[in-house]
């Protein structure tokens, strides 16, 4: 079984964009429920379909497959709305670790989020010093919860 282990922060201003690399991501969800979300990810010439398990703490099981992108392109009309879109950048967070900065556009518009996918729980890595406030426990900032409740609909930013 696949697992995924990620935590999530918030992003304090973009020095870090200096030394990112970047590419624009389509997100849609077939199912958002928090037990079994099905998310449908464009990027470029490549799709995806992943499904997601409940998350406990900082870990859920996980699973994706690679689909042909005229299947995904059609598949987008079933998705549930707003779709995501979001820019992504990675950097090296060193140890083998990778930063992935999620500049979202659209009705997310203002939201960025940084994650790291970790071995497990309690691995160690580097805070930089753009990283601001943990959010992995928050469903709010989950990719899912930004359809029914996006971010240009925050009270409280």
């Amino acid at each position: 079984m696949a697992k995924e282990i990620e935590r999530k922060f918030l992003v304090n201003g973009s020095s870090w964009k200096d030394s990112a690399s970047s590419q624009y991501i389509v997100q849609a969800y077939l199912n958002s429920a928090k037990e079994r979300c099905v998310r449908l990810r464009i990027t470029g010439d490549l799709a995806f379909i992943t499904i997601k398990g409940l998350t406990r703490g900082v870990e859920r099981v996980e699973f994706e497959y690679e689909i042909p992108i005229e299947d995904a392109r059609k598949i987008l009309s079933l998705c549930e709305q707003p779709i995501i879109e979001k820019t992504r950048y990675r950097l090296d967070a060193g140890g083998g670790l990778t930063w992935e900065i999620d500049e979202f556009h659209g009705v997310n518009e203002g939201l960025v989020v940084a994650e790291i996918e970790l071995p497990d729980p309690e691995a160690h890595f580097e805070r930089p010093n753009w990283l601001g406030k943990e959010v992995s426990d928050d469903p709010k900032y989950f990719n899912s919860n930004l359809i029914a409740k996006p971010f240009s609909q925050w009270n409280n930013r």
